[in-house]
């Protein structure tokens, strides 16, 4: 017959055992779906550098492909290199006239610079060239409200910018502070 102590020791062990297979066979599962279902922790990060140092080098040789400014002017901004975006973007919009979408682009550079007077030309100019451009808005009232601390300002571009923006969390976040800002105006907080 088995002792009471051997018979309490097997019990440990098997549940030991059991704990372990569980803990194993989850963490294998987790790793499993992490991979298999495109968890971004799990993808592999964006190489900015060795996409910029191939975009340099095309336009070094063809100073005339516009979609490699711009792509060039892209990997900047993403890659954080704000003075590099600006120049990448001056040769694109020189060479492919005014779009709206890298005035924009170029002016939230400028921004991030501090050159927020540059910032609001270039959102201003992408509006006039397509006063449906929602994106210039938004971002110009962002320079006045923020920056050149200018609510009366901010708010006149942020009810035009809701005039026009699709419904979304950012269009519901500009309502939000566009009625504080109204409410404010009201009190005669802000002219």
């Amino acid at each position: 017959m088995m002792k009471k102590e051997t018979v309490l020791a097997l019990v440990v062990v098997l549940v030991v055992g059991v704990l372990i297979g569980v803990i194993v066979s989850n963490m294998r599962q987790e790793t499993s779906t992490a991979v298999t279902t495109g968890n971004p922790a799990a993808a592999p990060p964006v190489d900015f550098q060795q996409k910029i140092v191939m975009l340099e080098r095309i336009v070094s040789q063809e100073p005339d492909n516009l979609n490699a400014w711009v792509q060039l002017g892209h990997n900047y901004f993403d890659s954080d290199q704000p003075a590099k975006a600006v120049t990448a973007y001056d040769k694109a919009l020189a060479l492919g006239g005014d779009d709206p979408n890298l005035l924009t682009d170029q002016g939230v550079m400028y921004r991030r610079l501090g050159q927020f007077d540059k910032a609001i030309a270039n959102f201003e100019a992408a509006n006039r060239l397509n006063p449906r451009h929602h994106q210039s808005l938004y971002n110009l009232g962002i320079v006045f409200l923020y920056d050149k601390k200018d609510p009366a300002r901010g708010l006149e571009v942020w009810k035009k910018y809701l005039m026009i923006a699709p419904p979304g969390p950012g269009t519901a976040q500009v309502q939000a502070e566009v009625q504080a800002l109204e409410a404010m105006h009201s009190q005669g907080k802000i002219q």
